[in-house]
């Protein structure tokens, strides 16, 4: 269905306009760039309003003249497009191996990323946040410089996040209970743009949705790390449930009475699906692997490495694994029947290894004939899934209300 104008009477009105420039903005970011002609088309407006709202867009740096496009009558047109350079949103990420921060311009692209490796559990929670502050002041630095504007940071984080009261009141892999991220981060770094905390596992789920590929709107996206979450995607749009808790995936039992969990259960999925259970069953206590302080990265490429010699270890440890992954998958599966799973964290790191066990498992565990239809991908994200998203969150209030970022003089330095 064609976007819907919210007043096609002129754009004089503050909240029609703010309400119209977004349309614009999110209809040239999901469909590419268009004449100023075919937008008028496809969101049913006067050319003069599009043109209108096309000038002041131009004027706040967040759009640009782009080629000449064929229409198809008359005269080609100059196409409009995102233009990137002038705002930025900061997606951040604090997990149990380490904390990470990346800028997305209004592209997409990322225009800076930055990750420190060390053993959250280990550490105060204040003294990683301080940490991950650290990163985000040296990133927004850096886009001060170049004089682009930071709209907003968006961080994601390991457990059961309360978004009502900004608290963190479950992070049992960090061993993090009732902490004030949000709060924390607010006081470490100013007020100068909005900071909003949310779950890994949903940033992930949500930078893997893409706009008109049709297995990408009904998902599930399994991010493994340490620990097992994600999120689940319909019609295009997270579903994060009645009080935002949805997605914890990893605490789904699926083996009674099994290994003791972090959480305090026992037979959580993430006991023999999650990253502690891969290095466990490949590696011994004092191999370098074990460490919590080697990088993550360095750690599955060691992983890699093993298996592409055919070290027997190594690969029965990953094929065990793999099969508690399709198991546990083949649950959600039963339940949801989505279009794709969507494998992200350090699942897409080693799944290449991993993902005919899985689909066997699928398969074997899905009453549906042939899993029910669901295709398994693995995410070309990785680990950077859950801190990309959070960086397209941070983006969304430009999106949503685009006279948030000034406008500028011709003259002006971007």
């Amino acid at each position: 269905m064609p976007y819907q104008a919210l007043s096609d009477r002129g754009v004089t009105h503050p909240d029609v306009r703010r309400a119209n420039l977004g349309l614009v903005l999110r209809h040239l970011r999901d469909h590419g760039p268009r004449s100023r002609a075919s937008l008028a088309a496809d969101l049913r407006m006067t050319r003069s309003t599009v043109s209108t709202l096309v000038s002041e867009l131009i004027e706040r740096c967040l759009l640009t003249d782009g080629p000449l496009v064929q229409s198809a009558v008359g005269r080609p047109g100059t196409a409009v497009e995102l233009d990137g350079h002038a705002v930025c949103g900061i997606g951040a990420e604090i997990n149990v191996n380490h904390v990470s921060t990346m800028a997305l311009d209004l592209r997409g692209r990322v225009v800076g990323d930055r990750k420190l490796a060390l053993d959250a559990r280990s550490m105060d929670s204040t003294i990683v946040l301080g940490h991950l502050a650290d990163l985000v002041r040296e990133t927004v630095d850096r886009l001060d410089e170049e004089g682009v504007q930071t709209v907003g940071l968006t961080v994601g984080v390991a457990g059961l996040y309360d978004r009502t009261r900004d608290v963190l009141t479950h992070g049992p892999n960090l061993g993090w209970y009732d902490v004030p991220v949000g709060a924390i981060l607010r006081q470490e770094l100013g007020g100068s743009f909005p900071i909003v905390v949310d779950n890994e596992g949903n940033l992930a789920a949500a930078a893997e949705v893409i706009p008109g590929d049709a297995g990408r709107q009904d998902m599930l996206v399994l991010h493994g790390e340490i620990g097992v979450g994600g999120g689940i995607v319909s019609g295009g749009r997270l579903l994060r449930g009645s009080h935002g808790f949805a997605g914890e995936f990893g605490h789904m039992i699926v083996e009674p009475g099994g290994r003791q969990c972090a959480c305090g259960r026992q037979g959580c999925w993430e006991t023999v699906s999650g990253l502690r259970a891969l290095l466990e069953l490949a590696a011994d206590p004092d191999d370098p692997i074990r460490n919590p302080t080697m990088a993550l990265d360095d750690r599955l490429a060691e992983i890699n490495r093993r298996a592409g010699l055919g070290d027997a270890r190594t690969l029965q440890a990953l094929e065990d694994v793999a099969t508690w992954v399709g198991t546990g998958a083949a649950i959600l599966v039963n339940a949801l029947n989505p279009a794709t799973i969507v494998l992200t964290g350090y699942y897409a790191a080693v799944g290449h290894h991993m993902r005919t066990a899985i689909e066997q498992a699928l398969r074997a565990g899905v009453l549906a004939p042939d899993a029910g239809g669901t295709q398994v991908e693995l995410s070309v994200l990785g680990f950077s899934a859950a801190v990309r998203g959070g960086a397209t969150a941070a983006l969304e209030s430009v999106f949503a209300d685009p006279t948030r970022v000034p406008r500028r003089s011709a003259s002006a330095p971007v």
